[in-house]
C-alpha cells in the first residue's frame, strides 16, 4: 500500500480508510524542501488520485470507485481540500474562518448498500471531484462514530500544516515531526524568551 502523499513527507499513514483523507490532505506543497502541490494540475491531480484509490481500495478490502478528473474537476478537488484542512483546525482549537460567500457547507451524495452478509457499506456517488470527496467524507464520518478523527491532526507549524494521525497515548501530538516542526518551534520561543527577558534588564 503506498500513500505518496504522506509517505514524502515521512509519516506513518493514519489506520484504514482514514489515511486516504489523510493523503488528500498532504497534497499540499509543504516540508523543507517544499514538495510539489500534487493538485497543481490535472495530470498530476490524476496520477495521485489513481494511487490514492488503489490504496484506499486495499485498506478497506473494497472496490475503488472509478473516479474520472477532468481539468475542472481539479480546481473543485483543491478547494475541497482547503475547506477539509480548514474544518480540521477548527477541530483542534483553532479559529472557525471569516463567514461569506466562499465558505462552504459541503452536501455530497452517497448511497447505503446491505450486502449478502447484512452490512451496510456506504458508497461515494457523484462523479470527478465530488465522488473524491464524497469518498473523503464517508471516512470521516466513520472515523467520528469510531472516535479516531479527533487523532488525525495538522501541524502546529503554520509553515508546514502536514496531516499526521496522532499514535500518542493521550492524543497530545502537535508536530507531524517534533525533531523538525517541533524543535524549530521550541527554539523560537526560546530566543523570544531570551529577548524578552534582555529587553526588561
Amino acid at each position: 500500500m503506498s500513500w505518496t502523499a504522506t509517505a514524502r513527507y515521512g509519516i506513518e499513514p493514519a489506520p484504514g480508510g482514514l489515511a486516504f483523507v489523510q493523503d488528500l490532505l498532504n497534497t499540499l506543497s509543504a516540508g523543507k524542501p517544499r514538495e510539489p502541490d500534487l493538485l497543481q494540475s490535472a495530470e498530476d491531480a490524476r496520477a495521485w488520485l489513481d494511487q490514492a484509490l488503489r490504496s484506499w481500495s486495499e485498506a478497506t478490502g473494497r472496490p475503488a470507485p472509478a473516479v474520472e478528473l477532468t481539468a475542472e474537476d481539479v480546481r473543485g478537488l483543491h478547494d475541497f481540500r482547503h475547506d477539509l484542512a480548514e474544518s480540521l483546525h477548527v477541530r483542534q482549537g483553532g479559529p472557525a474562518p471569516e463567514p461569506g460567500p466562499a465558505a462552504s457547507l459541503m452536501t455530497l451524495p452517497a448511497a447505503l448498500r446491505l450486502d449478502g452478509h447484512g452490512n451496510v457499506h456506504a458508497e461515494p456517488r457523484g462523479t470527478g471531484w465530488r465522488q473524491a470527496a464524497s469518498l473523503a467524507l464517508m471516512e470521516i464520518y466513520q472515523a467520528q462514530c469510531t472516535d479516531t478523527l479527533r487523532r488525525l491532526k495538522t501541524c502546529r507549524n503554520t509553515r508546514c500544516l502536514t496531516a499526521f494521525y496522532d499514535r500518542s497515548r493521550n492524543n497530545s501530538g502537535v508536530w507531524h515531526d517534533v525533531h523538525v516542526c517541533g524543535n524549530a518551534a521550541n527554539l523560537r520561543n526560546y530566543r523570544a524568551r531570551k529577548r524578552a527577558g534582555a529587553d526588561q534588564v
